[in-house]
């Protein structure tokens, strides 16, 4: 982990949805981390009021860059800048990376399920790719519950990963519109066990969403058997 601020540069943006955007951020020097990971920003204003945020690293780009991805909240202070008003060749104070337990590398054994509400899905993706660019013979499975089509990120990176690699499995929930044919609701406890590898295949389990989604999804599936000391989980907003 770096612990001492340091300027990157904006060399890249791309819409993700109508409310989210991928950032890449470019360093001076070398930067590597673990998927799981996140960093922190320091934003200041011309009065000197500064605002620190932290957001999950979508992605490593060897040797010097890395992605963000950020999506706006109504009554967010920083993540409305971030989407619409930064540019290509800006530059923020960044921290990091920062973690070391919600985190997964292509060595590690057993199957690998990843479960996101939201925007949880940032740095589970970066697992996700990290699983697929090292040819990983490692059983994986993404759960991804969001509103609707138009929310989903990673569209197209999603739909070839699951078309291309024979190890990965990609089940994405509606809870309030959903393509022709697929069924619309909220997650249940009975489609998050049909979705999951069964306890006795002994899955590493990563959960990241809202506090209320993260703690149901955990209760459930401790409820069918799954190890607690197995599942982990990362929360965002209150």
């Amino acid at each position: 982990m770096r612990r001492s601020w340091q300027v990157a540069e904006v060399s890249a943006v791309r819409a993700e949805t109508a409310r989210a955007r991928t950032l890449r951020l470019r360093f001076p020097d070398m930067v590597a981390g673990v998927p799981g990971q996140h960093v922190d920003l320091r934003l200041t204003a011309d009065d000197g009021y500064q605002a620190v945020r932290s957001y999950s690293v979508a992605a490593w780009v060897p040797p010097r860059e890395l992605e963000l991805t950020v999506e706006e909240l109504d009554d967010g202070e920083v993540s409305p800048f971030l989407v619409d008003v930064l540019a290509v060749g800006d530059q923020l104070e960044v921290r990091g990376p920062v973690g070391g337990w919600f985190t997964w590398t292509p060595d590690r054994a057993g199957p690998l399920q990843l479960i996101a509400g939201g925007s949880g899905v940032v740095p589970l993706m970066a697992m996700l790719r990290s699983h697929s660019e090292a040819r990983s013979a490692v059983p994986a499975r993404l759960l991804y519950s969001v509103r609707s089509p138009d929310h989903v990120f990673y569209r197209g990176e999603l739909d070839v990963i699951g078309q291309e690699d024979p190890q990965v499995v990609i089940d994405i929930a509606y809870s309030r519109e959903a393509p022709d044919g697929r069924p619309v609701g909220r997650l249940t406890h009975e489609a998050v066990t049909a979705s999951c590898f069964p306890p006795e295949d002994e899955p590493v389990i990563y959960i990241c969403g809202s506090t209320g989604f993260v703690e149901a999804v955990a209760a459930w599936l401790v409820d069918d058997g799954h190890d607690a000391d197995r599942i982990r989980t990362e929360r965002y907003g209150g």
